[in-house]
């Protein structure tokens, strides 16, 4: 059955209408949303998904982070302290005698799909997907969601993401732990994070989880790692040399996939 994008967005829009549209918060993460939607579909194209995968991928996109409107409502945060946005995410739209994502696709025999694509979005790893199908779709979202993170990234307040204001985000040093990461070429482990450079340095190295070829193509394209990396100023000289080497590095990594 051919899925409906269009239907599935304005049902969306309906749900959004119970929240403040106004709150900063919950802007952001509607942008996010739609930052998403496009992504995958910038993805899709380049790879000539048929247009049920493509439909589908953009659907995902659409719901993964549907969770966050509540959280923001109970919490005012984003924090995974607060929440699982994923897996409440989940429950928000399939629990139930009447799941709420029969509003948005009438055809139920997508539904385990979509359902552990947007269950395990934002797993540090992803692990133990034996379906090929749903496995590709957990993917690509997670590609999706992070290349729009790179918008996000150069956009939005720092202080607003790491609750340091922008002239002293680039203040003290890398920890070990998180250097040790980036010299495996790997995304950084949450609680590892100590320092205001470490969590910027992490946003940088989550790109080591891409999955797909196309998406590094546009990493490319709009040079979103140097443009991360170069927006902090470093005050301490051992962080900038650091940030000078995992720069060349992952530089180096995407031309290794692209060529």
């Amino acid at each position: 059955m051919k899925i409906d994008f269009k239907h599935a967005r304005g049902v969306f829009e309906d749900y959004l209408n119970g929240y403040d549209r106004e709150d900063e918060k919950i802007k952001l993460k509607i942008i996010h949303t739609y930052g998403v939607v496009k992504s995958a579909r910038e993805i899709g194209h380049r790879m000539h998904l048929n247009e049920e995968d493509q439909q589908l991928a953009e659907l995902i996109a659409l719901l993964h982070d549907i969770g966050r409107f509540q959280q923001l409502r109970l919490y005012n945060s984003f924090s995974p302290d607060t929440m699982d946005h994923a897996a409440f995410g989940v429950q928000l739209l399939f629990e139930g005698e009447n799941p709420m994502i029969s509003r948005f696709i009438e055809d139920r025999s997508y539904d385990e799909l979509i359902r552990v694509a947007i269950a395990r979005h934002s797993d540090f790893r992803l692990e133990g997907i034996q379906d090929e199908r749903t496995l590709f779709h957990a993917k690509m979202i997670r590609d999706a969601d992070k290349l729009d993170n790179c918008r996000v990234k150069l956009v939005d307040s720092v202080e607003a993401m790491i609750g340091v204001p922008q002239e002293h985000a680039g203040e003290g040093k890398i920890s070990p732990k998180v250097w040790e990461s980036c010299l495996r070429k790997e995304a950084v482990s949450s609680p590892d994070r100590i320092t205001s450079v470490d969590y910027w340095v992490s946003y940088a190295a989550q790109y080591y989880d891409l999955n797909f070829k196309e998406t590094w193509q546009i990493m490319k394209e709009k040079d979103y790692i140097s443009r991360i990396i170069k927006r902090l100023q470093y005050k301490e000289k051992d962080t900038r040399e650091k940030m000078e080497i995992l720069e060349q590095q992952m530089n180096a990594y995407m031309e290794k996939i692209l060529c």
